[in-house]
């Protein structure tokens, strides 16, 4: 946890693990309508090399970002690695995530992460079969961090029916409601799950959200929606950004920070810009440390004004203590049972 924080205990996480959308920007700018390895991996590589000095923490996909990309990670830098792969299965009755073929939480130690990234499609009112299966994943995922001492974020994100508009790449559900992410935070922050960091999508969409500045009802009833977020947990948690744009993001945040959470893992809002040069390499970096990079330093300025360091959340609140600290930390520290 405090190698994916900041010194302060602030979360400024950067997310270069989306693969639909950079799939499919490389096809668009290819003769032959086809996406390469080489070519999406030298986007992440990009990413992690202009974003990581501005980012307590990378998430990076073992697909691309990882096998890529793994040069250019600073080893200073908290390193989190994604679990689920992006295609599930889905019927009328919702969504169900899937891990990626031959992958577990005990390579993503192995491999030196501090973190496990599990994106959950979920949403309240799912079948019961999908809310079951979708459950019982992130209780083996939890339970599988929990045995090899690595930190666990999950990332419930609400989803459109199969009979409404979707779409390969994760964008806010039009018709969703503030209550489904709330009703999702009240199931997933029980203990049987293990999770120690919520990654949330905002309960009001983004794009039409009041300005957090202004006093207004709107602005004053949205706060009491993220407000009430940080009443139902005792763990940290951060937002993400699902491909809003710069202005859209940052009030989001604002609402957020001053609610209670402790940071951010985001992507899209800071670096899609830029990864719209493609493929002019030149130009996309030009683009980052033009644009993104001061977005990001200017949310890094919102956080500290407002935001909440991890280790002030309740359940955590005061001195973190080793569960097995003292002189027979030898003898009482668990191996992993086989």
């Amino acid at each position: 946890m405090r190698r994916l924080a900041d010194a302060n205990g602030y979360f400024k996480m950067t997310a270069v693990d989306q693969r639909p959308g950079v799939e499919a920007l490389v096809a668009s700018r290819r003769p032959d309508g086809k996406s390469a390895y080489e070519d999406v991996g030298a986007i992440k590589e990009l990413l992690i090399q202009e974003l990581s000095p501005y980012s307590s923490a990378m998430l990076v996909d073992p697909g691309y970002a990882f096998p890529y990309g793994y040069r250019s990670l600073d080893p200073s830098k908290g390193l989190l690695v994604t679990a689920e792969q992006w295609d599930c299965e889905e019927d009328a009755g919702g969504r169900r995530t899937l891990l990626y073929p031959n992958w577990s939480v005990e390579k993503i130690k192995r491999m030196g992460a501090d973190g496990v990234k599990l994106m959950l499609w979920y949403r309240p009112d799912a079948s019961p079969d999908t809310l079951k299966h979708q459950q019982a994943l992130v209780e083996a995922v939890g339970a599988e961090c929990r045995r090899h001492d690595i930190a666990f974020l999950l990332e419930p994100l609400v989803h459109p029916f199969l009979s409404e508009a979707g779409s390969p790449e994760y964008r806010e559900d039009p018709n969703k409601r503030p209550e489904m992410v709330i009703d999702t935070v009240k199931e997933f922050r029980k203990e049987r799950y293990g999770v120690d960091i919520f990654k949330l999508e905002t309960p009001l969409p983004a794009n039409t959200i009041a300005d957090p500045d202004a006093d207004s009802p709107e602005s004053r009833s949205a706060q009491e929606w993220f407000n009430q977020i940080d009443l139902l947990l005792d763990r940290p948690w951060v937002m993400l950004s699902a491909g809003a744009g710069m202005e859209p993001f940052r009030r989001v945040l604002t609402y957020a920070f001053r609610a209670g959470a402790s940071g951010y893992l985001a992507g899209r809002a800071i670096w899609w810009g830029a990864a719209e040069q493609f493929p002019d390499l030149d130009a996309f970096r030009a683009q980052i440390r033009a644009q993104g990079v001061p977005y990001a330093e200017k949310i890094q300025h919102t956080l500290q004004q407002y935001g909440r360091p991890w280790t002030e959340k309740m359940g955590v609140k005061g001195e973190v203590r080793l569960s097995h600290a003292g002189p027979s930390f030898y003898e009482n520290y668990p191996a992993c049972q086989r």
